[in-house]
């Protein structure tokens, strides 16, 4: 039994030894981002890419926080809330001429989504969670982008629920 032991303590302390150790590994830095500093930068902008980056974000909040709303996990569904408003203005930065579709959407749509949430009335959420996802689609319909229907998630994608 003590030989278990002492072998348990030395496991435990090689262990907690070696995550102490720096590593030799150092990323590779800038090895694939070449040219003059503006050709370096213009390569970086590319890699953010525009507001299509953002709307896989936005899609993936958005049925985050239909499931919050459902749950009546008002908290979490505020959290959805913030992350959309702010992936569309980030995503706003990289394509401005996006603007004035978002503006509706930025101004009037999500502070009502924010009213239903801070009253913690499930029904109204659902009124305004129908109201978000049409305007979804007219927006993708004004702005010319392939066109496709915003659903009403059926199924969860992720663990996180109340």
């Amino acid at each position: 039994m003590e030989i278990t032991l002492k072998i348990t303590i030395i496991l435990i302390l090689l262990t907690l030894f070696s995550c102490n150790k720096k590593e030799a590994y150092q990323p590779v830095q800038g090895k694939w981002i070449k040219g003059t500093e503006q050709e370096k930068l213009k390569m970086i902008e590319t890699q953010f890419r525009g507001f299509d980056k953002a709307m896989i974000e936005v899609g993936y909040r958005y049925q985050e926080l239909y499931w919050a709303g459902e749950d009546e996990n008002w908290e979490y569904a505020n959290y959805q809330l913030q992350k959309i408003n702010k992936a569309i203005k980030l995503g706003l930065q990289r394509r401005p001429k996006r603007a004035a579709s978002a503006e509706n959407f930025l101004d009037y749509v999500i502070p009502e989504v924010r009213k239903s949430i801070q009253e913690k009335d499930k029904k109204l959420f659902q009124n305004n969670f129908q109201m978000m996802r049409n305007n979804c689609t007219i927006c993708h319909s004004v702005e010319r982008v392939p066109s496709f229907t915003v659903r009403i998630p059926t199924e969860r994608q992720s663990p996180i629920g109340k």
